[in-house]
């Protein structure tokens, strides 16, 4: 398949990305953001004068693919070298566009495919479509990569699963779209509940032999050209090289061996504390590798013979893809023809089933209008019969009104006499009531002017009691004034007495004082009662008990020129 094809194909996913209401035009803005994108992944200049040069007649309205064709095949794809650029780029690029507007997976659900696996199941179903656009495929060439798919994880194609899938009428017409075909690997229906690691494998590993056409990629043991030293490296082997990487993720490559019919490989013995060794040498180099165990060592020497041998053959195995293409194509073809005569023969069949209906339609009108008679025959009768039927119960409900009302008559008969006797009982039970009433009221009256007399007295009673208890009331205030008067003599009088008591207690106390010093003074008098002598004085002290007054006598005897007496209380 050219390059060119393969361009085209994942730029017209990135074209329709940008084409938001599907008519097949888009603002000459954002195919300038296109262009300037695919300019840079395809590593050629870009000219945006260009672009406005070849658009300069249609500013105003948005560009359409047909327009926009002629720039791409002139600016970027004449310009396009194969090998300056890495194809997986520009396959991202536009999966990034078309993925957001088209690439809905349901996340809540467990067998959504990572990302990674989606845009690579989308490289090969653009790699494997036809060029016919809108790009589609048919489900043959589904199945094909399915199987390869599926083998490539140890399990086997659920037939069943694909049948429902490629027994749409959508899919019959007009083949798988690649957003279909996502959807159903999405659906975890082909992949049967396989873990995602695998599942990634496998589709990593389909991916890189269809369209990375890789041979065989894994790890081997390298000797270095100039340390001589063992090296492990991830080797992935194509029909023209087999490259080197530091890991498997193949971001930093260590070297390319281009392998042309000058190449050969050949089996070393072990050395080194290297063993399952063998070289490949080429017109300048040889280079030294190991492998794991003899199987792979075998595998890997297998096929790099082969790589060497499609290397010279480069043009018989594009034409052998072409081959595989054009055939490809005439099994579409005899699809597509097939097809067209199952569409002739649907619409044969459509046709007599018109027909047919047509026929049905009448049988069942005219069926339908003779059940319509017969239905109305029978309602009319039925009518008849239900109003005789009517007419006939109307007639026996007022027999039976009738007898009911004699019945009713009778036994209103029979109560009306219960009643009668009844109320000539009641009047003479009254009359013999009425008497008696008469009696009772007598004595009621005469028990009421009993009653009548009572309470007058029990009013005088009661009048005399109220005035009664208003004197002794006011007897009982006098008396309660009295007491209060007498409290307070009494409080007085009891006043008095305790002044009294002080009185006397203070009066003896100064008896008691008197009484003390009346001895003290005895004991003075009796010291003093000793033979006077001339000129002496004479002191007498006399204490009278009746009103406590002392007399203090001074005798001098006639030496004495005077005498003093004085009272003292």
């Amino acid at each position: 398949m050219e390059l060119r094809a393969e361009l085209l194909k994942s730029i017209w996913y990135g074209f329709t990305a940008l084409d938001l209401e599907k008519s097949g035009k888009v603002s000459k803005s954002q195919l300038k953001v296109l262009s300037h994108n695919l300019c840079t992944v395809l590593s050629i200049p870009h000219d945006p004068v260009a672009l406005e040069e070849h658009f300069r007649d249609d500013d105003d309205g948005p560009v359409s693919s047909q327009g926009y064709m002629p720039y791409l095949t002139k600016y970027i794809l004449d310009k396009v070298e194969e090998g300056a650029f890495n194809k997986e780029n520009v396959d991202e690029l536009c999966w990034t566009l078309t993925a957001k507007k088209n690439y809905r997976p349901d996340r809540s659900t467990t067998t959504v495919l990572p990302e990674k696996d989606a845009f690579r199941l989308w490289c090969l179903f653009n790699f494997l479509s036809e060029d016919k656009y809108p790009l589609v495929m048919v489900p043959d060439e589904v199945e094909y990569l399915l199987k390869k798919v599926c083998m490539a994880m140890s399990i086997e194609l659920n037939c069943v699963e694909l049948e429902d899938f490629t027994s749409q009428d959508v899919v019959q017409r007009n083949g798988f779209s690649v957003w279909g075909f996502l959807e159903m690997m999405n659906s975890g229906k082909i992949t049967r509940g396989m873990d995602k690691d695998i599942t990634s494998m496998a589709i990593e590993e389909i991916y890189r032999e269809i369209v990375g056409d890789v041979l065989k990629e894994g790890y081997l043991w390298k000797k270095g050209q100039l340390r001589r030293n063992w090296k492990e490296r991830w080797f992935t082997l194509r029909p023209s090289s087999l490259a080197y990487y530091s890991g498997e993720d193949r971001k930093e490559c260590h070297g390319n061996i281009t392998l042309d019919g000058n190449c050969c490989v050949e089996v070393l013995p072990d050395r080194d504390g290297k063993r399952c060794m063998f070289c490949l040498k080429t017109l300048s180099k040889t280079y030294e590798m190991s492998a794991s165990d003899t199987k792979q060592r075998q595998e890997w020497t297998t096929a790099i013979q082969t790589a060497i041998r499609l290397s010279g053959n480069s043009a018989k195995r594009r034409l052998d893809k072409e081959e595989e293409l054009q055939r490809l194509r005439a099994l579409q073809e005899e699809r597509e023809h097939k097809l067209a005569e199952l569409e002739v023969l649907r619409e044969a069949q459509k046709q007599a089933q018109v027909l047919q209906e047509q026929d049905e339609q009448k049988r069942r009108e005219q069926h339908e209008q003779l059940h319509r008679t017969l239905e109305i025959q029978l309602r009319e009768a039925e009518e008849a019969r239900a109003s005789m039927q009517a007419e006939m119960v109307l007639k026996e409900e007022e027999a039976e009104r009738q007898k009911k009302r004699i019945h009713e008559l009778e036994e209103m008969q029979k109560h009306l006499k219960e009643a009668l006797q009844l109320e000539i009982k009641a009047r003479m039970d009254e009359e013999a009531f009425r008497y008696a009433q008469t009696g009772l009221l007598a004595e009621e009256e005469e028990k009421m002017k009993a009653l009548m007399a009572l309470q007058e007295e029990q009013e005088e009673y009661i009048v005399k009691t109220q005035r009664e208890k208003q004197e002794l009331k006011q007897e009982m205030e006098t008396k309660s004034r009295a007491l209060d008067e007498a409290q307070r003599q009494l409080e007085t009088v009891r006043a008095n007495r305790y002044r009294v008591d002080q009185d006397v207690v203070a009066a003896q106390r100064k008896l008691r004082q008197a009484s003390t010093n009346v001895k003290h003074w005895n004991v003075q008098m009796n010291r003093l009662m000793r033979p006077i002598g001339p000129g002496v004085c004479l002191l007498i002290i006399q204490f009278n008990p009746n009103n406590g007054w002392m007399a203090h006598l001074s005798i001098y005897l006639p030496r004495c020129t005077r005498c003093w007496l004085w009272r003292e209380a």
